[in-house]
């Protein structure tokens, strides 16, 4: 018999959040149990610094966490890495309009670095500066060592989607941290079993062909923990398992 897998959709700084997660997983499948974790580690939340911190903790003491990089954490990446906030498929107007991309409040960097210790009160290079010196390389090597999906049988985790139009070894990093209509407009099955977030909806919903696990923990809505076990799918709600069908 397999044994059950859990997705834990975007965290976005939640700390506490993802520690009522992780605690509500090991009370239903014990510590040995295998999490996927599907990305958007940072940004929003009060505390992505921490959120990095536990994980990486946590995979260091044997933990089975499997944990996937977001588009959000790849915002962050390159920000500490090039000093560059901005990038071609940030969404947001406002973001884009304001010329600060990332670290506009409605992205989020902003409380990522403020969970460093970054005076935001600096600007420009002087910000810059203060993140590269302020975020330690053992975080930003953990997050470009995340996958960018993770294949079990019959599942495909991923952050955001994929191509109906590709098969997965074509498709790219584009796709698989940032795809939304394609994706999500798609009603035909898939390969697997599509579990991913990135499109934040008001509650996890299944669809058939995709589950979407993204529930808003970023604009402090509950963060979403779900079993998949023997071709099923539940939310881990405090009082156990809680059916999530088609």
């Amino acid at each position: 018999m397999t044994q059950p897998i859990y997705a834990i959709g975007d965290i976005h700084g939640q700390h506490d959040m993802l520690l009522d997660a992780l605690t509500r997983i090991e009370a239903d499948g014990g510590a040995d149990a295998r999490v996927v974790i599907l990305g958007d580690l940072v940004d929003r939340g009060p505390d992505s610094r921490a959120v990095i911190d536990t994980l990486i903790a946590g995979i260091g003491q044997g933990r089975d966490w499997i944990v996937l990089l977001g588009n959000h954490d790849r915002l962050f990446l390159d920000y500490v890495e090039t000093g560059n906030p901005d990038h071609p498929l940030i969404r947001s107007r406002t973001a884009r309009a304001s010329g600060q991309g990332w670290l506009h409040e409605i992205m989020g960097g902003p409380t990522t670095l403020a969970s460093y210790g970054v005076d935001l009160t600096l600007t420009g290079d002087e910000l810059w500066a203060a993140t590269r010196a302020a975020v330690p390389h053992f975080h930003t090597d953990f997050l470009k060592a995340c996958p960018l999906y993770h294949l079990e049988p019959g599942l495909l985790f991923v952050h955001a989607g994929i191509d109906p139009r590709l098969p997965l070894e074509w498709q790219t990093e584009e796709h698989l941290l940032w795809i939304r209509d394609r994706f999500l407009e798609h009603s035909e099955p898939f390969n697997w079993l599509v579990v991913h977030g990135h499109s934040s909806i008001e509650l996890p919903r299944h669809y058939g062909n995709r589950v979407n696990l993204d529930s808003g923990a970023g604009f402090d809505r509950p963060l979403t923990t779900a079993v998949l076990d023997q071709g099923r799918v539940w939310v881990l709600e405090p009082h156990g398992r809680i059916p999530l069908d088609p």
